[in-house]
């Protein structure tokens, strides 16, 4: 039986300029017999479907998840031959509008889409126009969808519309849905929008919620991965964001760092202890030291400042695991994606914490092996230089769908320049080739839009793409590589100008 949506007070949501968008997709989910929930298969994407399920659950409306890698004509063509009347697409469908709405308009299903990313334009496949009434994007209302609200946030913000729909079905109550926030922020930090060092514009209202709801904890502290579970000195080594000559990525180095601060930072055994075993005092000293060191070997004063920031911890999780840190949460869940396992990673956003987070855990050391051998191709083979950007194609070397992550980890290391985009090949097919590409903050701030960089080049060659202004993928046929490169340069070349 249909419900009726109260309409939220705009004010009470964390997201007032979305609560018209929100409440009308709410409406059409509520008036559903039941929704097939279509998500992006990544951190960001099994976060939306996580927050998005939980709420179509806690509404008493019937729902079945799927994931795709890419959302293209063939996976829309599939997801509309499972003959559902409602699909609710989370973290990718703006994008995809131009077959999304082919299929509306010949009454396939009706879409709801809570997305991020730069919605479609012009003509779709059918001849007609890029348009749905359900639609829930952060950058329809003027707000950035690259920094300022993620795909788990758009879903978020659909799920406290969707609390007063339990009332009227047979959930039999209003649902309170702000601890969803946890997982939106998890999200929001995967999808790299805390990269200028902490979560702002709309997502600094869910953060708000989050920490209202009793899930969530916000403060300042060090700013590098791994502080829940990594040994001190391989979180040092592996912090390189901030590079701090003589530590980053010198485990002799950073070893040398530890003991030269006078502390007690091993257990009766000999091993060493992580960041969250240790005082308050002894994280004080550590991180004193660090900056001052860093600043003594070269690294600017207000660089060197960014080694602490904006931390968010998941309060509800346990003490020193993967769960209590959003980035390192996050990073755990993009390891079940980059293997296909999306049933996996939700089963934990869900809130498995026997078998899921186990398999999760194994995915997790099996991803980092990649990495690292991954980013040891980059480095012993190297990098080609253009005019405006540096690339490496890793054929079959490198996974494709872990060559973008390897690309970024290699920005700054030796022989790749910060101050350059970077593009990433791999084989996908034998008819298609992988691209990836990403850039940093400074370089966005200078003009550099990637997602823009993507989509005409790959279009030039006959592919698609798209993504966010500081990170962005493409699909393109194989052999067009030379070209593509071509294309981007000069591309990259007009925004930077």
């Amino acid at each position: 039986m249909a419900a009726t949506v109260s309409p939220p007070d705009p004010d009470e949501l964390p997201v007032p300029e979305l609560a018209e968008d929100a409440t009308r997709c709410a409406e059409r989910l509520a008036a559903a017999d039941r929704v097939l929930l279509a998500s992006h298969i990544d951190a960001d994407g099994l976060t939306s479907a996580a927050v998005a399920s939980t709420a179509l659950e806690r509404s008493g409306i019937p729902h079945e998840v799927v994931f795709e890698k890419q959302l293209d004509a063939a996976s829309v063509a599939g997801i509309a031959d499972r003959a559902y009347d409602t699909v609710l697409f989370t973290d990718f469908g703006s994008g995809q509008l131009d077959h999304i709405a082919a299929h509306e308009r010949a009454g396939h299903f009706e879409p709801v889409i809570a997305d991020h990313h730069q919605p479609a334009s012009g003509e779709a496949a059918d001849g007609g126009d890029c348009e749905t009434a359900y639609h829930l994007n952060p950058l329809l209302r003027g707000l950035n969808g690259a920094s300022e609200l993620s795909g788990a946030g758009a879903a978020y913000v659909l799920a406290r519309a969707l609390e007063p729909v339990g009332a009227e079905r047979e959930a039999g109550h209003a649902a309170d849905n702000r601890d969803l926030a946890a997982l939106a922020v998890v999200g929001a930090v995967g999808d790299m929008q805390a990269s200028g060092g902490e979560l702002h514009g709309a997502n600094a209202g869910i953060v708000a919620e989050g920490v209202a709801a009793g899930v969530l904890a916000e403060g300042q502290d060090l700013a590098v991965y791994g502080k829940q579970t990594r040994p001190l000195p391989k979180l040092l080594e592996y912090a390189t964001d901030t590079f701090v000559p003589g530590i980053s990525n010198d485990e002799a180095g950073a070893v040398e760092f530890l003991r030269s601060l006078d502390l007690d930072l091993q257990d009766d055994d000999g091993d060493w202890r992580t960041w969250v075993d240790c005082s308050r005092e002894e994280q004080t000293a550590i991180t004193s030291g660090l900056v001052e060191r860093a600043i003594r070997s070269g690294v600017p004063a207000r660089k060197a400042e960014t080694l602490v920031g904006t931390t968010y911890t998941l309060t509800e999780e346990p003490v020193g695991t993967e769960l209590r840190d959003a980035s390192e949460f996050s990073t755990l869940l993009n390891a079940t994606a980059r293997y296909e396992r999306g049933d996996v990673g939700l089963a934990v956003c869900l809130g498995d914490r026997d078998e899921g987070l186990a398999r999760a855990r194994t995915l997790l050391r099996d991803h980092r092996r990649n990495l690292s051998e991954g980013l040891d191709w980059v480095k012993r083979t190297g990098i080609t230089r253009e005019e405006h950007i540096q690339w490496f194609d890793a054929g079959d070397e490198i996974r494709e769908t872990i060559v973008g992550i390897i690309a970024g980890m290699a920005v700054g290391t030796s022989g790749v320049d910060r101050s350059t985009p970077i593009i990433a090949f791999a084989h996908k097919s034998e008819a298609e080739t992988k691209v990836s590409s990403r850039g940093t903050p400074a370089l966005v701030g200078r003009g550099l839009d990637l997602s823009v960089v993507m989509g005409e080049a790959a279009a030039a060659v006959g592919g698609g793409g798209g993504g966010h202004d500081v990170a962005a993928g493409a699909t393109i046929p194989a052999g067009e590589e030379a070209a593509f490169i071509e294309t981007a340069d000069r591309i990259v070349g007009d925004q930077l100008g």
